[in-house]
């Protein structure tokens, strides 16, 4: 997130323009990072439960606490708020180490702006969120390799796929999807047609909690 923090906003004073600043979005400028960081973060969510029945330690898991939704509940619990600290940290590292290299003519950019608290604090909510949705994805698939397949089908190619629809059907349809919904709560400008930073991300939250349900269901009536 830093580094690409850095390797955006560094180039970005040279080819601002007037006609840029009614779409100057120090969110995305700052915490771009957060793209690249989604899939490493969705990662290490896939692999804290599938490495458990790659390994088979998840018999003896399941053994020592036959409470099976517990099991998957705490490492929810731990791993949100792990993984939601860090990200957060970085988040607001990325973004004083963006804004740093933010020079004129781009405007200042502090976080005392209107939408900036919420944008650097929403990219520590969005990589949580995404790890979380990776972990469920896990505790579904039980495949690494199928797992993160998923992940990057949802999160990466999806929007690609969504946004080549005809007109501004595409545009429309790909904000719905859960990248485009999640994105909203990282960025300051929003197209007309967008949902907005909290509805947004409350649509995000519904697609991990659907993934979560269907996680929580099914790992209480199979066999491992």
């Amino acid at each position: 997130m830093v580094l690409g923090a850095w390797m955006v906003s560094a180039g970005y004073h040279s080819s601002y323009t007037a006609a840029d600043r009614a779409s100057f979005d120090p969110g995305d400028l700052t915490l771009r990072g957060v793209i690249v960081t989604q899939l490493l973060v969705g990662a290490l969510g896939v692999l804290t439960v599938t490495g458990e029945y790659t390994s088979g330690l998840i018999r003896t898991t399941f053994i020592a606490t036959p409470q099976r939704g517990q099991v998957l509940a705490m490492k929810a619990l731990i791993f949100t708020t792990v993984v939601g600290v860090w990200c957060t940290g970085l988040s607001f590292v990325a973004f004083f180490v963006g804004r740093s290299f933010l020079t004129a003519p781009v405007p200042p950019v502090g976080l005392g702006d209107p939408g900036v608290p919420t944008a650097v604090f929403g990219g520590g909510l969005y990589l949580a969120g995404v790890g979380l949705f990776g972990m469920f994805l896990g505790a579904l698939l039980r495949r690494t390799a199928a797992a993160l397949a998923a992940l990057v089908g949802v999160m990466m190619v999806l929007p690609v796929v969504l946004a080549l629809l005809p007109g501004n059907t595409g545009a429309l349809v790909s904000e719905y999807s859960p990248a485009g919904a999640g994105f909203q709560i990282w960025h300051l400008v929003h197209s007309g047609h967008s949902l907005g930073a909290w509805p947004g991300f409350a649509l995000f939250t519904a697609y991990a909690a659907a993934t979560a349900a269907a996680a929580f269901f099914t790992i209480r009536r199979r066999d491992v």
